[in-house]
């Protein structure tokens, strides 16, 4: 764990969005940093197509908090 600057915009989204989603300001920004990163990585991907594969990646997914995110070659093949 680390501790990362933002700008004081980007924290007002944070807060306000987690506040709306009913996440901590940490889940929030974990949700946008994966979000993100597998757009990134899956740019034929739409933002629903990751939420899904992010739902379903959950569902069949151990307990294990360090085993809950998708790799990048998991979304390929489900594509």
């Amino acid at each position: 764990m680390g501790i990362i600057k933002i700008s004081e915009q980007m924290h007002e989204n944070l807060r306000l969005t987690s506040g709306a989603l009913s996440r901590s300001m940490n889940a929030q920004a974990e949700h946008w940093l994966r979000v993100g990163m597998l757009s990134e990585l899956n740019p034929t991907l739409c933002h629903g197509e990751i939420c899904q594969l992010l739902i379903e990646s959950e569902r069949q997914a151990p307990v294990t908090p360090s085993l809950r995110s998708v790799p990048p070659a998991g979304l390929e093949k489900a594509a």
